[in-house]
């Protein structure tokens, strides 16, 4: 068969009516042990599957969790991978789904994805760093990482400002006193919180804060290359560098090298998440390490939870520092 098997052709396979096929693959009343039997072992013969919108419309429910996210990069992939396993005893399947989102328009992009799948596509949703939690929705949300921190009940995200302290604090224990910080997406509170625990850890440490020292970063390697320019371009450049996520501190690394520099003889890098690239990276830098796929796993747990009928918290994972090659004390 070279198209997609239908309904009928289950039936004129099975030798039965398309009804009895609809009571059989929907788990109805009114059709024997033999004949169930023998008509799964069709449909699993022809691999047919049935219109999942149909299904939902009928059952009122799809047993499909959503992830909604804007663009499918390393923290939504790690994020994805704790989805997946924590659904894998459950009677749910998990569909990704990244909207159609230009640059710079990442404003209210969730609203659009939930209009196309919320209610028969999904019975619920994971949405990662959104831009905002929709008042007004038809299924149960779980926010990841939402831009303006926890707004809502469903939320899940990381201490930021303890690990950017404790990544700041590894630098100044090593004996770096010009530290640089090249922040995140300034209309996300991750960001504020990272550069926020930078500063606090400053302060505590009696080391005045420079606003020179501080340059965009985006939380894109495209989007930090000219703040690490503009930093090692100081008169009195920094000899270590905080960045708010691996990959623009990955990127910083690289423009450092191009600008012959070594890692970390000459200059020191800390990031942020703990992607694989992180490790893998030579030098394998040191960052402050979100755990990704237990998050991920928090979402699901919270969403069944609701889904349930029950009711769910804000959640917060702690954050680690794992130190590897990338930093060491400032030369002489």
């Amino acid at each position: 068969m070279n198209r997609r098997p239908t309904i009928t052709d289950v039936a004129l396979a099975a030798g039965v009516s398309v009804a009895t096929v609809s009571k059989a693959i929907n788990g109805r009343d009114g059709v024997s042990a033999a004949t169930l039997s023998h008509v799964l072992g069709v449909v699993a013969e022809l691999g047919y599957e049935s219109s999942l919108v149909a299904t939902s419309m009928r059952r009122g429910r799809t047993n499909v969790i959503g992830v909604l996210v804007a663009e499918f990069e390393p923290f939504a992939l790690q994020l994805l991978r704790g989805v997946s396993a924590a659904l894998q005893d459950t009677p749910y399947d998990v569909l990704a789904y990244a909207g159609s989102v230009s640059a710079g328009d990442h404003l209210g992009w969730e609203r659009r994805s939930l209009s196309r799948l919320g209610g028969t596509l999904i019975d619920g949703a994971i949405l990662v760093t959104p831009t905002a939690m929709p008042t007004q929705a038809s299924i149960p949300l779980v926010a990841v990482d939402p831009h303006t921190g926890p707004d809502g009940p469903a939320t899940v995200s990381v201490a930021n400002i303890t690990g950017a302290r404790a990544a700041t604090e590894y630098l100044i224990s090593l004996g770096h006193r010009r530290i640089a910080h090249l922040r995140g997406r300034t209309d996300l509170e991750s960001a504020h919180q990272r550069e926020r625990g930078y500063r606090e850890a400053l302060k505590d440490a009696g080391i005045p804060y420079d606003r020179a020292l501080v340059a965009e970063g985006g939380y894109r390697a495209a989007s930090a290359t000219d703040g690490a320019h503009a930093l090692l371009d100081l008169a009195d450049r920094p000899t270590a560098v905080f960045a708010a996520n691996d990959l623009s501190a990955i990127e910083m690394m690289r423009v450092a090298t191009e600008s012959g520099l070594r890692i970390p003889d000459d200059l020191s890098v800390v990031g942020f998440d703990d992607i694989p690239e992180a490790s893998a990276h030579t030098p394998q830098l040191t960052t402050v390490r979100q755990p990704l796929a237990e998050m991920g796993s928090a979402a699901v747990g919270m969403l069944l939870e609701m889904l349930r009928g029950g009711d769910a918290e804000h959640v917060q994972m702690p954050a680690e520092l794992i130190t590897r090659s990338s930093t060491a004390a400032p030369a002489g």
